[in-house]
């Protein structure tokens, strides 16, 4: 079968923070990148970052039309300078029919505007931002990952309860509800968990679970 022409190809709108951060990683990774923007001198320190740029205001529909938006499969709305311009540009999207949309949203109403339009995956990064960082500040996480429906990942200090024995006998995923999905002791490769691993006081710990019941372990001492 005949590959698609934009297949691989990922239509980045927006390239201030968080568009255009997007965009060079996706670049990184392989992908065609094509960037939107309407701010000429932003679009132009783009140049050779990325596969493509266009000097356009998204918002509106015939710009949209221009870019064969409709071509793409997936798309990003990063705009952050104006909650009508994204809302616009990301209505543009859905109607061209793209199949997944991502968007950033400036704030929990911007949020539901664009889940109410057909904009498949919502991104707020003050918001995640925000709550990962009040879970690293008990000091007991090294890192946190949130998913939605309450879910993430966590990597943290082992409690004290679960040094020095197998997490059989510690029994963490019975006590707490969650799964130690793998420990990486100092110098050596991350290892998936089994019931026979042995855990020590310097271990790294990545566990999986509910966000309540992963705050209830990482209060253990």
């Amino acid at each position: 079968m005949a590959k698609k022409l934009y297949e691989d190809d990922v239509l980045v709108i927006g390239l201030g923070r968080f568009g255009g951060a997007v965009a060079i990683e996706l670049q990184r990774l392989g992908h065609h990148v094509v960037a939107v923007e309407r701010d000429p001198q932003l679009a132009e320190s783009f140049l050779g970052k990325v596969t493509r740029i266009v000097q356009a205001d998204a918002s509106q529909p015939q710009s949209v039309a221009n870019l064969k938006a409709r071509s793409f499969q997936i798309a990003v709305v990063g705009i952050g300078s104006s909650v009508e311009a994204s809302v616009l540009c990301a209505m543009n999207l859905v109607d061209a029919g793209i199949p997944t949309i991502w968007a950033k949203a400036l704030s929990p109403e911007h949020a539901r505007i664009l889940d109410r339009i057909g904009v498949h995956h919502v991104i707020s990064p003050e918001a995640e931002t925000g709550r990962r960082v009040a879970h690293l500040l008990n000091g007991k996480l090294m890192d946190y990952i949130e998913f939605d429906d309450g879910f993430a990942i966590v990597k943290m200090k082992p409690p004290l309860e679960s040094i020095g024995f197998t997490l059989a006998q510690s029994a963490i995923r019975s006590k707490y509800g969650v799964t130690v999905v793998g420990v990486k002791s100092p110098g050596a490769d991350f290892t998936y968990a089994v019931p026979e691993t042995k855990v020590s006081a310097h271990d790294t710990l990545i566990v999986s679970g509910p966000t309540d019941l992963l705050d209830r372990l990482a209060a253990r001492p």
